[in-house]
């Protein structure tokens, strides 16, 4: 049966494993078949495609930055560790996504790959107090 707890977890690890996928394909780990990116310079190809208003020199700092925030993201959900503030900052890393992928390609994209759905996703998580199967939960205990 569905609760507040289960579907909790269930976005606390969907988000997290939806991160680290787009990581692995990123770093070639995917079969060609199925990647989306498939390696490092694909990936910074299409960052400097949806962000064409930062400059070259600076696209492969704005690719590490987002992959590292990715993988930590990731992780701090899985381990539901600061849960509330980890699934804020995912909701935003992934509206900044959604909006860049708007307003340089159009909206189909962002609606096709459900990142506005993701950063809604992210955001209610943010909301949810109750604690269930994190390390939040061990940590809070007197």
């Amino acid at each position: 049966m569905l609760n507040n707890k289960t579907i909790k977890l269930f976005l606390r690890l969907a988000i997290a494993f939806g991160f680290l996928s787009a990581v692995a394909d990123r770093f070639g780990i995917w079969n060609k078949d199925i990647s989306a990116w498939g390696n490092w310079t694909n990936f910074l190809n299409y960052t400097q495609v949806i962000n064409p208003w930062i400059p070259d020199s600076l696209i492969p700092i704005i690719g590490v930055l987002a992959t590292v925030l990715e993988i930590v993201f990731g992780v701090l959900l899985i381990l539901g560790f600061k849960t509330e503030q980890v699934a804020k900052l995912s909701g935003f890393l992934l509206l900044i996504f959604a909006l860049s992928m708007t307003f340089s390609t159009g909206i189909k994209g962002a609606l096709d790959f459900s990142v506005f759905s993701a950063s809604g996703g992210a955001f209610a998580l943010s909301l949810m107090k109750e604690k269930n199967l994190e390390l939040d939960n061990l940590i809070s205990k007197p």
